[in-house]
């Protein structure tokens, strides 16, 4: 009984220190042949590129799959390219008709508007651009939606309905009572920086009064010293308040996007530490393998 596990344990240690070496080799081997730099430098072009004109018409062509940040981005130049790639040729027509119409009534109001001088004809121009440029957000929004991705929620999704109006990409990702406190934001600063331009186009113009050389002008009771400050005071506060609604705008387009990929991650209140023995494979110049502790923690 003595002998054979004295030929047991001598089995062991012959064959311990040759598998560990086998694995050593084989992690050494795996190393070396697999492709890691190459997807690297992949997922880095893939990041840092805006945007890719092959995997567009490509996607035009119906040759490949293309991601909804090259759909967007080229239909936004290349209009209608959101349904091309979706198959739905029966919305082109709606969509370059809106905008054509759009496009030649604010020509054709603002030649009015010239030749006659009458506002009605500056506000039909102005409903007119604002009418093509309607269609042409409504483009890129129904291809935003029209986009099938292999998440849910779709970040790209999230992070475009953001974009073209903000909040949206909250809703898209359930959580709609961030709304309140984006808009407030947004409709707060831009409040703000109405109320101060106001005031700033008011001291500029008493400034201008007060240090005109022209006859006949009345001068104001303000002095050109104090029209100044306040002139200043109101721009720079004004130019303040566009800074935060730029913030809160860009605020919101991260926040979309963050939380719609924290959504994929898989949160479990089952704690678990796992405590074992190990075989460790030997150093360079070791023969044998090492024992140790190997410590696993679960969440």
């Amino acid at each position: 009984m003595r002998r054979c596990l004295f030929i047991v344990i001598g089995l062991l240690l012959a064959v311990l220190p040759l598998h560990a070496q086998y694995r050593d080799d084989q992690f050494k081997r795996d190393a070396f042949t697999q492709t890691y730099a190459d997807s690297t430098q992949a997922n880095v072009r893939d990041t840092s590129s805006l945007f890719s004109f092959k995997a567009f018409f490509g996607g035009l062509a119906h040759k490949q799959t293309t991601s909804l940040k090259d759909l967007t981005v080229g239909s936004a130049v290349f209009i209608g390219g959101n349904q091309i790639y979706q198959k739905q040729y029966w919305k082109l027509p709606i969509i370059y008709g809106g905008m054509g119409a759009g496009i030649y009534g604010g020509i054709h109001f603002n030649q009015k508007f010239h030749e006659t001088g009458e506002e009605k004809f500056r506000t039909w121009r102005d409903l007119s651009i604002a009418g093509a440029g309607l269609v042409w957000w409504a483009s890129l929004m129904d291809g935003v939606i029209q986009y099938k991705g292999l998440r849910n929620p779709e970040p790209s999704k999230s992070t475009f309905y953001s974009v073209l109006l903000p909040g949206l990409g909250q809703i898209y990702n359930g959580e709609a009572w961030k709304i309140p406190i984006y808009w407030g934001l947004i409709g707060g600063t831009l409040h703000f920086a109405h109320e101060n331009n106001v005031q700033y186009q008011r001291w500029r113009w008493i400034y201008n009064q007060a240090t005109t050389d022209e006859e006949g002008v009345e001068r104001p009771p303000q002095s050109a010293e104090t029209a100044k400050y306040y002139r200043d005071s109101y721009r720079r506060i004004r130019d303040y308040c566009i800074l935060g609604v730029t913030l809160a705008y860009i605020l919101q387009i991260v926040d979309a996007n963050v939380f719609a990929y924290m959504q994929q991650f898989e949160v479990d209140d089952n704690i678990t530490l796992r405590v074992s023995p190990t075989l460790m494979a030997p150093a360079q110049y070791a023969s044998a393998p090492a024992v140790g502790m190997s410590i696993g923690l679960k969440f």
